[in-house]
C-alpha cells in the first residue's frame, strides 16, 4: 500500500513539473495592454470590467434616451440609489465627474465581476457594505441610465 502511494505522489509531482493539468499557469494578461498587480489592464482600471470594452464616447444629450433611463433608473437603481444622497449605494449625482462613462456602464452591467476583481468596485462594497444587484440589463438599457446620469450631474447638460 505504502508502495502504491509513493508512485501516485511522484506521479502527481511529475505531471505537475511538467505543466501537465494546466495548475500555476500564470493566466494571459488581459487585452488592452499590460496588466498591473491586481492583472487588470490599464483599459480595465480606469473603465471597468465588463461587456463594453471600448471608451463610450458621448455626444449631445439625447432626451429620448434619457427619458427611458429615468424610467429605468426608477423601476430598477432607485431600491439602493438616490441621486444626491448617500443610500444602500452612493449618490449618483456625480458619478460621471469620477467615473469614466464606460466604468459606469460596466458596473451596471457587471457588478459581481467589478466587485471581484476591480479596486475602486472593492472599495465602495468596503464602504457600503452591499453588493450591487445584478438587473441583468442590456447595454442599450445601461446606455439609457448613464444618459439620464448626465443630465442630473452639478451643471451637467441638460436634455431638452
Amino acid at each position: 500500500m505504502a508502495r502504491f502511494s509513493l508512485g501516485v505522489v511522484m506521479a502527481m509531482a511529475l505531471t505537475a513539473g511538467c505543466g501537465g493539468g494546466g495548475g500555476g499557469q500564470p493566466p494571459a494578461p488581459p487585452a488592452g495592454g499590460g496588466a498591473d498587480a491586481s492583472g487588470l489592464s490599464a483599459f480595465q482600471l480606469e473603465h471597468g470590467i465588463g461587456p463594453v470594452t471600448e471608451a463610450v464616447t458621448l455626444a449631445d444629450v439625447d432626451p429620448k434616451l434619457v427619458e427611458t433611463g429615468k424610467g429605468l433608473f426608477e423601476v430598477k437603481c432607485t431600491a439602493c440609489h438616490k441621486i444626491a444622497e448617500r443610500y444602500v449605494g452612493p449618490p449618483l449625482n456625480d458619478v460621471l465627474t469620477k467615473r469614466s462613462p464606460t466604468y459606469v456602464m460596466n458596473m451596471i452591467l457587471n457588478p459581481n465581476e467589478m466587485v471581484e476583481r476591480h479596486p475602486v468596485a472593492k472599495q465602495l462594497l468596503g464602504e457600503y457594505m452591499t453588493l450591487m444587484a445584478n438587473q441583468s440589463l442590456t447595454i442599450e438599457e445601461a446606455r439609457a441610465i448613464l444618459e439620464y446620469l448626465r443630465t442630473q450631474t452639478q451643471g451637467a447638460p441638460s436634455a431638452q
